[in-house]
C-alpha cells in the first residue's frame, strides 16, 4: 500500500465546484493481486453543509482534482462518503487514477 499526503483536493458534482477544506487529507492506493485500487480519507472537514448535503443524496458520485505534499497532482473519479458527525468523509476511487 502506497500513502500520500494531500495538499489539496478539489471535487466537481454537476455544475458544483468545490475546494475541500481539511486539517488531513491522505491518499492510498492498495495493490492486490495485480488489481489496484484507491481511497482518499479526510478529516477535520468544517464544511458541514457539504457534508450534509452529501448524506442526503442519491448521487455521490464526483469529480475529483488535488495535489500532494510532494506536488504530483492527481485527478479521478471517485464515490464521496460523508461522515457528518466526526467532520469527515471517504471518496472510493471508481477507475483509474493515471500516475498513481
Amino acid at each position: 500500500m502506497e500513502t500520500y499526503q494531500l495538499a489539496e483536493l478539489i471535487i466537481t458534482q454537476g455544475e458544483e465546484t468545490t475546494k475541500l477544506l481539511f486539517t488531513k487529507a491522505q491518499l492510498y492506493v492498495v495493490t492486490d493481486t495485480g488489481y489496484r485500487l484507491w481511497y482518499i480519507e479526510i478529516d477535520g472537514m468544517p464544511q458541514t453543509a457539504l457534508l450534509q448535503a452529501f448524506e442526503e443524496s442519491a448521487d455521490l458520485r464526483v469529480e475529483l482534482t488535488g495535489v500532494t505534499a510532494g506536488g504530483r497532482t492527481l485527478a479521478g473519479t471517485g464515490f464521496l462518503h460523508p461522515n457528518t458527525a466526526h467532520y469527515a468523509a471517504n471518496i472510493r476511487g471508481d477507475g483509474e487514477l493515471p500516475g498513481f
